[in-house]
């Protein structure tokens, strides 16, 4: 989308408004991304819950926070995404101690370039960056789909105009390469994000889907990146193609607590090659957009968690 048609093309922390009263959650929220937008949530007087998988990091993490939002409430649930019982166990603790929930932040993510797998025996980046947020989001829907104004938000990437989807290898077992797979589940979390909405619009729902993608930003996604790697992510600062980590939060942000956001819509920064920028609203490529895709992907993604939606 054309920057100059956004009335709020610089849309900053200074325009997230009070968020007392309301709970949020975020995956991965003791670093990156997902700790600048936990700590911005807080500052505002949201009640916030970091869903990490280190409960060492998270536990700093928490008093990080709190440290810069004084009074906040912030805790730590542990989740592992890549690990289905973990999941479950995770949403239960939730269950337990929410009975509302009113932001659902999919932030947490892994980039690989040799093929892992996860507990459950999914391809690392499908299992983790996908998969495991599907989980999750299902079996805490109820706590959001009744609450007016309650948002899922899922960070997705640029990188999901290169990924493709392909049913006959969705777990890249015959041929894998590690950034194209990290593609394929970035725009699995597009194609899950619009159809979430649609079922969520359908079945009358309190609860929107958005999406976001942070820009391009130094943080320790690439856990297992090779030197080569490292070496252009060196020279992509040295000539700006990237931007802080408190610029690369605001698209999920914006997404989670912009009252003029709409269910469906993806927000992310428009600079060169989509690496900076303050975010506005954006189309995603065509292939996210494929309905027939969308729906084939959440039945596939149901029969491997085993989770079904209460919708």
């Amino acid at each position: 989308m054309d920057q100059r048609r956004d009335s709020r093309a610089r849309w900053s922390e200074a325009d997230i408004p009070s968020q007392v009263g309301r709970i949020a959650v975020i995956t991965g929220g003791n670093t990156g991304i997902g700790l600048e937008t936990a700590r911005a949530l807080a500052e505002r007087g949201a009640t916030v819950v970091l869903a990490c998988r280190d409960m060492e990091r998270a536990g700093a993490a928490v008093e990080q926070i709190k440290a810069r939002a004084p009074g906040a409430t912030v805790r730590a649930v542990r989740l592992d995404l890549g690990s289905l019982a973990s999941v479950r166990e995770a949403a239960g603790e939730l269950r337990a101690a929410y009975d509302r929930i009113d932001l659902l932040i999919n932030n947490a993510g892994v980039l690989s370039f040799k093929r892992e797998v996860t507990a459950d025996g999914f391809e690392l980046q499908l299992g983790v960056n996908h998969l495991g947020h599907f989980a999750l989001t299902g079996l805490v829907l109820d706590r959001l789909r009744d609450v007016p104004g309650s948002r899922v938000v899922t960070v997705s990437s640029v990188a999901h105009h290169q990924g493709d989807i392909d049913f006959g290898d969705l777990q890249g077992e015959r041929a894998f390469r590690g950034f194209a797979a990290y593609g394929r589940s970035k725009l699995a979390n597009l194609l899950f994000t619009y159809e979430l909405q649609r079922r969520l619009a359908a079945n009358g729902a309190k609860t929107i889907a958005l999406a976001a993608h942070p820009g391009g930003s130094h943080t320790s996604i690439a856990r297992s990146a090779p030197g080569w790697f490292r070496r252009v992510g060196e020279v992509a600062a040295w000539l700006r193609l990237g931007q802080s980590v408190p610029m690369a939060a605001l698209a999920s942000l914006r997404g989670a607590v912009d009252p003029g956001a709409r269910g469906g819509e993806y927000y992310g920064p428009t600079g060169l090659f989509g690496m900076t920028g303050f975010p506005v609203r954006l189309e995603s490529s065509a292939r996210s957009r494929d309905e027939v895709v969308q729906r084939r992907l959440w039945e596939e993604s149901e029969r491997l968690t085993g989770v079904t939606y209460a919708l």
